[in-house]
C-alpha cells in the first residue's frame, strides 16, 4: 500500500496537476486527492502547495519525492530481481 502511495505521490508530483495526474493514472480525481490526503494526514505534513490551476511541491514535499523516486527504483527491482528467478 504504501508503494502505491509513493506512486501516485510522484506521478502528481511530476504532472503538477491532479486531474492530468489522475487521468494518466485511468482513477478518479477524487480518489487521487483522497489518497494524497491520507498520504499528508500519515506523514503529518503538506506535500503539495494547492492552487485552482497547478500544484507545487513544499519544501517536506520535495524531500519526500527524492526518497520516494529512490524508494520505487528499489521496488522495482526488487520485483526485477524475482522475476529473473521465476
Amino acid at each position: 500500500r504504501l508503494v502505491k502511495h509513493l506512486y501516485l505521490f510522484a506521478v502528481v508530483a511530476e504532472e503538477r496537476h491532479f486531474t492530468r495526474a489522475a487521468e494518466l493514472l485511468q482513477i478518479s480525481q477524487s480518489g487521487l486527492s483522497a489518497s494524497i490526503r491520507a498520504l499528508e494526514t500519515e506523514l503529518g505534513t503538506s506535500l503539495f502547495i494547492r492552487s485552482t490551476r497547478r500544484v507545487e511541491l513544499t519544501a517536506a514535499g520535495q524531500a519526500f519525492l527524492t526518497e520516494s523516486t529512490r524508494t520505487l527504483a528499489s521496488a522495482a527491482a526488487a520485483q526485477n530481481a524475482v522475476d529473473a528467478v521465476r
